[in-house]
């Protein structure tokens, strides 16, 4: 059997709205049409149907059978496109729908708290979806469409994330050095050099890459015996003795192990934070106000 093709939506909603105003010249009036061009567009339909639609006399228009029959489908099509009309006014006029948020461990743990809690309160039919993710493993996620928005963190101000994002600076972050209660400079200390000898543990790529231009700027290269990312578990191990680290005052806020103390680390750049979009996204009213909650939350400092 040969398969005919598919109906046009424009031309079913000709249909229904020439049945509606009862004639064809009526029809046009509505839709402001020329009565050739809507007398072409249900020809085509009629051909599409392989029947007549439409009979025709002089005092107007009625349906045939199969007429009606498809005329309640172009009303369900009528009803849907004002629904679909309707649910996109509303994501113009309010902030509604799904926004996903990718974070930094300490960022998630002391920044995204209260601005979601705000979120809920001012836009109780927004859904923000929380992803934990260090920058680059963020950045990516925002280029691949797998989420909207994130928090990232840089020490280096001259870095460019290129033309597929947009970044927006939204506060800073001290370093901070990390050291035993009991140690020697646990009052504080002029300058790193005085920890030369030290042990030392080192966190994420960019935070290594900060500690090892700290210390190359004070003359050495330090000992690094420990790697992670877990700020807690660096509080635990400097607690225990076993180590000395630099930490941005945020994942001090986050977590504050008792065994530890923390003095300004000298030379030491602060953390700067960005929230990062894809161009365009920020004109969505929903993600406007995920960014304008989180750009207002500062943490308090340690």
């Amino acid at each position: 059997m040969e398969q005919r093709p598919a109906f046009d939506p424009k031309r079913l909603l000709v249909f229904r709205e020439v049945v509606r105003a009862g004639s064809i010249s009526a029809g046009a009036r509505q839709l402001g049409w020329t009565q050739p061009a809507v007398s072409q567009h249900l020809g085509a339909l009629e051909r599409a149907a392989g029947m007549p639609l439409l009979l025709r006399s002089t005092r107007g228009v009625e349906p045939t059978e199969p007429g009606r029959a498809l005329l309640a489908h172009a009303d369900a099509v009528a009803a849907r496109l004002a629904d679909a009309r309707a649910e996109v006014d509303a994501f113009a006029d309010r902030a509604v729908g799904r926004v996903r948020v990718a974070a930094f461990p300490s960022g998630a743990a002391v920044i995204l708290p209260p601005a979601l809690r705000r979120l809920t309160d001012q836009h109780p039919a927004l859904r923000v979806d929380l992803t934990e993710a260090e920058p680059p493993e963020a950045l990516d996620l925002v280029r691949s469409g797998d989420a909207d928005v994130a928090l990232t963190f840089s020490y280096d101000p001259s870095e460019e994330l290129g033309p597929d994002v947009v970044a927006t600076a939204v506060g800073s972050d001290a370093t901070r050095l990390v050291l035993p209660r009991d140690h020697p400079r646990a009052g504080g200390l002029d300058g790193l050099a005085e920890l030369a000898d030290a042990i030392w543990i080192a966190g994420c790529p960019r935070c290594r890459a900060h500690l090892l231009s700290a210390t190359a700027g004070a003359g050495f290269t330090p000992d690094i015996r420990h790697t992670t990312d877990d700020y807690v578990l660096v509080q635990s191990l400097v607690a225990e003795g076993l180590g000395v680290a630099l930490l941005p005052e945020t994942a001090l806020l986050a977590f504050r192990h008792h065994g530890i103390v923390s003095v300004p680390a000298p030379a030491t750049r602060p953390r700067q934070y960005h929230l990062v979009h894809r161009p365009g996204a920020q004109d969505l009213p929903a993600v406007s106000a995920v960014i304008a909650a989180i750009g207002r939350t500062t943490p308090p400092h340690a």
